[in-house]
């Protein structure tokens, strides 16, 4: 474990998981998942993703950016709900809200690939995760490419809080385990990221 790494198994219970994949589903509706791809080779990703908040997180032939309206809408994100909002004051241990909440949906071998989260101005403010659904392989590194490194099975309603040191380590998904979670109808995972992008 990395310094500032948090892990908080089964945080979320079954009811709040349950409402929070229902909230998703209203806002997937208003801001459709879509495939981000590679800046360079214009690679597509092999998860499919959306964004909540003020802010959304995108990856196009342009660039990485946060962007405060949907690429193919055009229509800003929907709000991040109030679940989310008492999860990050309660755990995150920093005074300002997020400004953006990754959606990230894995199925069909979805995977993610190591990278840090370094497109943020306020590296002071953790990384906030909520896994949804099937179990994933987490992996960690360190601040450098290449290294040591370890994992971490994440399940349905875990909470993991990169903070500190381990803000800025390299960090992805090796595989998912299809069929561990009964939450989500279709199976797969979900894995929402909470992130506050500029200074106060």
């Amino acid at each position: 474990m990395q310094p500032g790494l948090r892990y908080l198994p089964g945080h979320l219970g079954p009811e709040d998981q349950r409402q929070l994949v229902e909230n998703l589903r209203a806002a997937v509706a208003e801001a459709p998942l879509f495939t981000p791809v590679m800046p360079r080779t214009g690679r597509p990703f092999t998860v499919r993703m959306t964004n909540l908040g003020p802010l959304g997180w995108v990856s196009d032939r342009a660039g990485y950016r946060y962007q405060p309206t949907h690429p193919g809408t055009g229509r800003p994100w929907p709000p991040i709900p109030g679940t989310l909002l008492e999860l990050w004051r309660e755990v995150s241990g920093y005074p300002h809200d997020p400004e953006a909440c990754l959606v990230n949906f894995y199925n069909g071998g979805a995977k993610m690939g190591l990278h840090r989260d370094e497109d943020e101005e306020d590296f002071a403010a953790p990384v906030l995760s909520v896994s949804l659904g099937d179990t994933a392989v987490f992996r960690i590194g360190g601040p450098e490419r290449g290294g040591k490194t370890g994992t971490l099975k994440l399940s349905s309603g875990d909470v993991l809080v990169m903070g500190g040191a381990s803000r800025l380590c390299y960090h992805g998904i090796d595989r998912v385990f299809s069929g561990t979670s009964s939450l989500l109808k279709d199976g797969g995972r979900i894995n929402l990221t909470l992130r506050r992008v500029r200074r106060p």
